[in-house]
């Protein structure tokens, strides 16, 4: 996987717009009646991070990104202040925030994912990119000590635990995260309105699997 371990600036990222994408097929029968389907597990995320440069200065950082990254070809960190923590924006991530699972006695790998729900329905992300040092741990209900109990792979989202959960107990987890993502173009172009200020119309990012 063409990917690089660093986030897009924050400072720009926090002005841009952008969400989650569903693919769905839809066919119209012949009474007027649908069928509808899709072919993702998954939704995909996309965004614009044109709104968010107002400088020169920030212009000319997003350039140098684009070209570090050489457009398209590698993929890289994204923070998307709409949704970068496994519990309420205003709250502060805590171990008891996500089940992961539950214990069996064997399994020792468990894979970080957010929970949302509406209703009786609900949707479970996986999440690949966790933040260094965010993450904490419980199982049954205990907090855990992370290096002694437990390892986080940053690059994955994967927890390791050192001895496996016993059967039936919960395992949580709390943890802010980021979307790894690419450019959706291969162009970027610049404007400059004057001495001091510059923008970039349109920066498309879309969300890439892992």
């Amino acid at each position: 996987m063409n990917f690089h371990e660093v986030r897009f600036p924050e400072t720009l990222s926090l002005g841009s717009s952008g969400g989650p994408e569903r693919k769905t097929e839809i066919v119209t029968l012949n009474n007027g009646f649908e069928e509808r389907n899709s072919p993702w597990a998954h939704s995909r995320r996309r965004y614009d991070a044109g709104l968010g440069v107002r400088s020169l200065d920030d212009l000319s950082e997003v350039v140098a990104f684009f070209e570090a990254r050489c457009g398209q070809l590698y993929g890289f960190r994204w923070k998307d202040w709409a949704d970068f923590k496994s519990c309420l924006p205003s709250s502060k991530p805590g171990p008891f925030d996500q089940e992961l699972g539950r214990g069996d006695g064997v399994r020792k790998d468990f894979q970080l994912s957010k929970g949302y729900a509406s209703g009786v329905n609900s949707y479970t992300r996986p999440i690949a990119k966790p933040v260094a040092n965010s993450v904490r741990v419980a199982v049954g209900g205990d907090l855990l000590v992370h290096g002694s109990h437990y390892t986080v792979d940053a690059l994955s989202g994967t927890i390791t635990f050192e001895v496996a959960p016993e059967t039936g107990m919960p395992v949580t987890a709390g943890f802010e995260f980021d979307v790894p993502v690419r450019f959706d173009t291969d162009r970027i172009t610049t404007s400059v309105t004057n001495f001091a200020a510059g923008e970039i119309p349109s920066i498309p990012v879309v969300e890439v699997r892992l």
